[in-house]
């Protein structure tokens, strides 16, 4: 049954080197809070350290008045053959064996200095203590700073509520078992251990009460009534000890003769004989070591369900997080390519409907193309004023005879160099959507983030690329607007007197009477010319759209990456492994992800070859 203890143990320190030790924001449910452990609850000065040192049987805990225990130290006790010497590892100093344990109490020391300075203040964080030992019994205690009601000179107002909170934080757990120590030469209903497991505890399952001091009560008294039960009933027996006198620690006197006075001393007690086999810190230890082995055997199932939780977690983290690079060319190059159309995939599905995005392209053609020749000046370009200037200028000394020719191409050919402007904001708005399209792939694309390096290599490549597709573009969309100005559609115009005929239901003499410099004469000219550009406008409307997608957004979904891959190609292994190189935080953070997936293996792998003491 001890293994189930020496694999909580080792468990436990195995979260501890990776910084899980309880109570943080870890990423995943904190295996650490999930073993069981002893907690070591008491005010100050109430023995809470005697009672530690006598399970231990050794003399390792810093002493003095006032407030000592400023960090929780986690104990874990591993029992070893006889015969072999005992010595202690701390889990800051890992591989760094002490077998001098007043060496081991001024580190204990050093290191809460460490975290809290030389004051009075407290800290959260743990110190992690490993002994081993012929004459100890496998275990785990987690001594706390002690209770106070009053906060002295160099202490935080807040010092009260900060060591009860910071003591709640241990006792709350379902998996916690609480050591609460109270001095027998106080009234044990003003006990701040016993109303702390009260609160945390009320059926009183987790709750083991000590009752130290036993041998400083005034002489008559006893302290029967709570030893037995009678003035406060907890679900586990009351144990009670005699810790070593003031004069003993002075004197220097040894724990395991500290020990065998302990025992003579109920033995011989008049009040306590009768209970002397269930008395002291030998019986006490024994009782937690056994209750701790039922209460990890009862809780397996629910450690094994967590720990294959965490790992399916873990894997799934690993695989977004991504292996390892190898280090050999090939396999560099491979991965960029294979990143490559990672990023490529993701792009073409915005483009092709199955990510949002593409749709704005269609927006362009739809809303954005047709608001803009709307918008163009034509009635003010083909007012009756500027027909006549521009007819006028294109007659020159010599007037037309029967109809203004060149005064006609001159305004149609003005007219349409209007259409240069929507034609190349087009081009423009579709190459913005691109580049924002290049960008969502980047940041959507999972494999790639941890390639800050290749990121910004892709993006520059695609932006490259797509100023490319843009300039075709642009040259694609203004010859279009300069092939209707370069071979005006003869048909429109040969119809326009047939037309005119018709409407007026005369004969094509009549139009010969028009005054060629009144206002009707000209207001007609803008009013065909105006026929005329409306009609390539809708031309252009369709055309444009199929000249920009065929430039810009098909090259882009073909071709995007083409001359990135024809460099990349050509670069030599450090090149390469430059683009590959990694952001350190994304590094740190697979690797603590790994250690911990390799821990919670090891455990379940553990578990189950100790599976059988169910």
């Amino acid at each position: 049954m001890e293994s189930l203890i020496g694999l909580v143990n080792r468990i436990q320190r195995a979260c501890t080197a990776l910084g899980d030790y309880g109570g943080g924001d870890n990423a995943f449910s904190s295996l650490w809070d999930a073993l069981p452990s002893v907690a070591v609850v008491g005010g100050q000065s109430s023995g809470k350290s005697s009672v530690l040192e006598s399970i231990v049987g050794r003399d390792f805990l810093p002493r003095g008045s006032g407030i000592v225990t400023r960090r929780p130290l986690v104990l874990q006790l591993h029992k070893t053959d006889d015969g072999q010497q005992e010595y202690a590892e701390f889990g800051h100093l890992p591989r760094r064996r002490f077998t001098d344990f007043a060496v081991v109490r001024k580190e204990i020391s050093d290191e809460t200095d460490r975290i809290t300075g030389k004051t009075k203040q407290i800290s959260p964080v743990p110190i992690h203590l490993s002994i081993y030992s012929p004459n100890v019994v496998n275990l785990t205690l987690i001594d706390l700073p002690g209770l106070t009601k009053v906060a002295i000179d160099g202490q935080s107002e807040t010092i009260v509520e900060d060591i009860e909170n910071m003591v709640r934080t241990y006792v709350e757990k379902p998996n916690c078992i609480i050591l609460a120590v109270s001095p027998a030469n106080q009234d044990i209903a003003t006990s701040d251990a016993i109303k702390l497991a009260r609160e945390v505890d009320p059926t009183g399952e987790r709750t083991f009460g000590v009752l130290t001091k036993l041998d400083l009560m005034d002489k008559g008294t006893n302290a029967l009534d709570v030893l037995e039960g009678r003035a406060y009933r907890l679900q586990h027996p009351w144990v009670g000890i005699v810790n070593r006198s003031q004069a003993d620690i002075n004197k220097n006197v040894d724990m395991i003769y500290a020990r065998r006075k302990e025992r003579e001393y109920f033995a011989t007690s008049s009040d306590y004989g009768h209970l002397a086999s269930k008395m002291g810190s030998e019986y006490l230890a024994k009782l937690l070591s056994k209750h701790l082995e039922q209460f990890i055997k009862a809780r397996i199932p629910n450690i094994t369900s967590l720990i294959n939780k965490s790992i399916d977690e873990l894997e799934s983290e690993m695989d977004h997080l991504g292996r390892p690079i190898a280090v050999d060319s090939g396999a560099q190059l491979y991965t960029i390519l294979e990143l490559c159309r990672a990023f490529d995939k993701i792009f073409k599905e915005h483009l092709d409907g199955g990510r949002p995005g593409g749709d704005r392209i269609y927006g362009v053609f739809d809303n954005q193309l047709p608001a803009a020749l709307r918008k163009l000046p034509f009635d003010r370009y083909l007012s009756v004023q500027n027909v006549r200037k521009v007819v006028s200028e294109a007659d020159g000394y010599q007037p037309h005879l029967i109809a203004p020719e060149q005064g006609y191409r001159r305004l149609i050919e003005g007219a349409l160099n209007y259409f240069r402007g929507p034609a190349e904001a087009s081009v423009d708005a579709v190459h913005f959507v691109l580049k924002e399209l290049v960008r969502k792939s980047i940041g959507e694309c999972q494999e790639l983030k941890r390639f800050p390096s290749l990121q910004s290599t892709i993006a520059a490549a695609s932006n490259e690329a797509l100023e490319k597709f843009r300039d075709e573009g642009r040259k694609t969309v203004v010859r279009l607007v300069d092939m209707e100005s370069s071979y005006l559609t003869v048909d429109f115009f040969r119809k326009l007197p047939q037309e005119m005929e018709n409407q007026k239901g005369g004969k094509p003499e009549a139009t010969a009477a028009v005054d060629r410099y009144g206002e009707y004469h000209f207001r007609r000219i803008g009013s065909n010319v105006s026929s005329y550009v409306n009609m390539v406008s809708d031309t252009l409307r369709n055309t444009i759209p199929k000249a920009v997608v065929y430039c810009q957004v098909k090259e882009a979904k073909q071709s995007l990456l083409n001359y990135f891959y024809t460099q990349i190609g050509k670069k030599e292994g450090k090149a390469l492994a430059e683009l590959l190189d990694e952001d350190p935080a994304l590094m740190e953070r697979r690797m603590q992800c790994a250690k911990r997936l390799e821990l919670y293996k090891k455990a379940r792998d553990e578990i189950d070859s100790v599976a059988w003491v169910r």
